[in-house]
């Protein structure tokens, strides 16, 4: 009797164990599904500011139009988001993942400035040229949504470090230097880039053909 006593409580027991170990691992696939999903929705309301963005512009972006573009709710969008400082964060981290700026690093290794600009200028153009109505509406609105100030300077800081890396083994000194520094700042901008390509017909070719003959008339001139 207490052989069959004992072999009824371990297998009750062991029943429960396994019920326990079940239940436990519902609960585990629920939470990750429940995270799955967020994770999805935030992505959409992500993507949907992004469209927004390079269509009419931050300015005229509203929670209203993200929720429709979405398909959530107004409150989903704040759930997510409870401020336009971490939606328009969100938007720009996730644009720049898609479509990251030229780095300069490689350009480091190429010995010859005049060589390195045009290898520089190539690769910015191009990347202008590819994303020009996402800035054109950023650039255009920056002054007016303070959302927008961290992402345009953190653009003001890549660009500083390009040119950084632009005025590498130039051997210029005084003011000869400073009309190159100033050549150089002028080429790598995205308004210089417009205003020869779509303001003068320019293609990206020849634009950076012009930029590289005046900067190197920077460093010529007395």
């Amino acid at each position: 009797m207490k052989l069959a006593r004992k072999e009824t409580d371990f297998t009750n027991s062991a029943g429960a164990g396994t019920g326990s170990d079940a239940v436990r691992t519902r609960r585990r696939y629920r939470q990750l599904r429940r995270a799955e999903l967020e994770a999805k929705t935030r992505l959409r309301i992500t993507e949907a500011a992004m469209k927004l963005h390079g269509t009419v512009g931050p300015a005229r972006t509203t929670v209203t139009a993200v929720a429709e573009e979405a398909g959530v709710q107004r409150g989903t969008v704040y759930r997510h988001f409870p401020d336009e400082d971490a939606l328009f964060g969100a938007c720009s981290m996730h644009w720049l993942s898609l479509n990251p700026t030229p780095s300069p690093d490689p350009w480091v290794e190429i010995e010859d400035p005049s060589h390195r600009l045009r290898r520089a200028l190539a690769e910015l153009y191009h990347w202008y040229e590819r994303n020009q109505r996402m800035l054109d509406n950023v650039f255009r609105d920056a002054p007016l949504v303070p959302a927008l100030k961290p992402p345009v300077e953190g653009f003001q800081r890549q660009l500083s470090a390009m040119h950084a890396t632009l005025m590498l083994g130039r051997r210029q000194r005084g003011r000869r230097r400073a009309r190159i520094g100033g050549a150089v700042g002028l080429a790598i901008g995205f308004g210089a880039w417009s205003s020869l390509v779509r303001e003068n017909g320019l293609d990206s070719a020849e634009a950076v053909d012009l930029m590289a003959a005046m900067v190197a008339a920077a460093g010529d001139a007395r």
